[in-house]
């Protein structure tokens, strides 16, 4: 497959999410023959439309980060142009120390820039501890710090315990004090390398964002649910002779002496010039364990938190709810739920559906909390109700709900981890015609999920003419292939 795009090459994506399906798409852009397995019986791995009283939403992700230019414009390149819409309120609160506070500005995920608007959501006691900020030793972040531990030796641990926390969880359902700033919040990161106190760092960053502001909406949804954006996505493949398998799971990834690969779907037996492994960490391990042992015991390692989202649908007439998009839990209020979206405020498409059901939901579960995902369905909606009632006043009774599990859904950033993506990514570069994307990279959000397949499609594209001067005289790998 050369840059120009004239090569016709075999490319096998393994992995049907919207890393797999987006990598799949820009290969057949350049001209590539590509095949796409995926072991679930649908594509579109965390992102997945669905309906709930007869009223179309989304059970997994939501919306997308319009500030960043892959997600969107995939969606564009797809068809969805038209359908792109930003919330209609983006006013989010805090429900801490017993009441729903309003979201304060200012802060970079959660760390301020000063102690302004934060009374209410701090005790006099967390103020003062930010206002010391300026008087302290600069503290160096090295190679990598967890943004829980950092923050909290700046600005003190009720900063991270009602700001970051949530802000954090809501991303990634981890643990900030696990949490990699440099992979998780790489802005900050850099900013505290180059200023002595963090909140001199965050006000750095402000003063930059006011001197260049942006332009539209920072968020983005999709009419119908973002989850329609991996359907759209597939039929583009399809449209343009890729083929999609559903329910066929990949293994036995294999060199051949070709200097090719080959792996079995399911019963068939498959030989191409290039794989994208497109899979969760655990997938991938498995997948590579073979050709690229190093890799795998780097992917073995990535740990994954699990969730589940409760969706309730109301008649409207009886679900009066404060104003805002919804609101957002620290884990220090000892409360079930992590966060709750007032999905028919946030979307207008979805109020339009019916305008007399109201839809919200909540999240539950972060890493480590497994204790709570053990319970029923039956159980997360009460556990649900019950926190919904304690925020809001909402008593009534739901029309319907829904639970849907996220099982391992999202993988875990620990300092460190942009470190071990580059020891994954070095032991696969040794192998010709091969790359890895997704979530388990460089971010969990849509946008760098799509351009992690963007840049594993780039490498592919230069790494196939290696894969035929290799062909005259392959070089055998100790694993029983051509490559390493």
């Amino acid at each position: 497959m050369s840059a120009t795009g004239t090569d016709t090459r075999q490319v096998v994506v393994v992995g049907g999410g919207i890393a797999g399906l987006a990598a799949a798409h820009r290969l057949l852009e350049r001209g590539a023959r590509v095949t796409v397995l995926e072991a679930a019986d649908r594509v579109g791995g965390k992102l997945l439309p669905g309906e709930i009283a007869g009223v179309r939403v989304d059970l997994g992700a939501e919306s997308m980060l319009a500030r960043r230019p892959e997600a969107v414009g995939l969606a564009r390149e797809v068809g969805l142009a038209d359908r792109l819409r930003p919330p209609a309120t983006a006013t989010a609160s805090l429900w801490t120390r017993g009441a729903l506070r309003p979201m304060p500005k200012g802060h970079v995920m959660g760390v301020p820039g000063t102690a302004a608007a934060l009374a209410g959501i701090l005790s006099a006691e967390g103020l003062a501890r930010i206002e010391r900020d300026a008087d302290l030793p600069r503290t160096e972040v090295g190679d990598d710090v967890a943004v829980g531990a950092y923050v909290a030796e700046r600005l003190g641990r009720e900063v991270v315990d009602r700001l970051v926390e949530p802000l954090l969880g809501g991303v990634y359902a981890g643990d900030a004090h696990r949490i990699s700033m440099r992979s998780a919040v790489p802005q900050l990161f850099e900013a505290a390398r180059t200023h002595t106190s963090l909140t001199e760092a965050v006000r750095a960053l402000q003063d930059r964002a006011a001197r260049t502001p942006a332009t539209g909406p920072v968020f983005l949804g999709i009419e119908g649910g973002v989850g329609t954006l991996p359907l759209a996505v597939a039929a583009s493949v399809r449209a343009r002779g890729g083929e999609i398998l559903t329910g066929t799971p990949a293994s036995g990834l294999r060199r051949t002496p070709e200097g090719g690969w080959r792996l079995l779907a399911g019963d068939r037996v498959l030989h191409a010039d290039a794989v994208v492994v497109a899979v969760p960490a655990p997938a991938a391990a498995a997948l590579l364990e073979t050709e690229s042992p190093g890799a795998a015991a780097e992917l073995r390692a990535v740990e994954y938190a699990s969730m589940a989202l409760v969706t309730l649908a109301y008649r409207r007439a009886d679900a009066a709810l404060p104003e805002g998009s919804g609101f957002l839990v620290p884990p220090v209020d000892g409360h079930t739920i992590k966060a709750s979206t007032f999905a028919s405020r946030k979307w207008g498409w979805i109020a339009e559906e019916d305008p007399d059901v109201l839809v919200l939901r909540t999240s539950v579960g972060r890493y480590g909390e497994t204790e709570i995902l053990d319970r029923d369905d039956a159980d997360l909606v009460d556990l649900s109700r019950r926190d919904l009632r304690a925020a809001t006043g909402l008593d009534a009774v739901p029309l319907r709900t829904r639970v849907t599990r996220w099982d391992g859904g999202l993988p875990q950033y620990p300092v460190g981890h942009h470190a071990r993506v580059a020891r994954v990514r070095d032991h696969v570069a040794r192998l010709p015609g091969l790359a890895v994307c997704g979530a388990a990279y460089d971010g969990v959000g849509i946008p760098a999920c799509v351009a992690s397949a963007d840049a594993a499609v780039d490498r592919l594209t230069g790494g196939l003419t290696a894969v035929r001067e290799l062909t005259a005289h392959p070089v055998r790998s100790p694993h029983g292939g051509a490559g390493e």
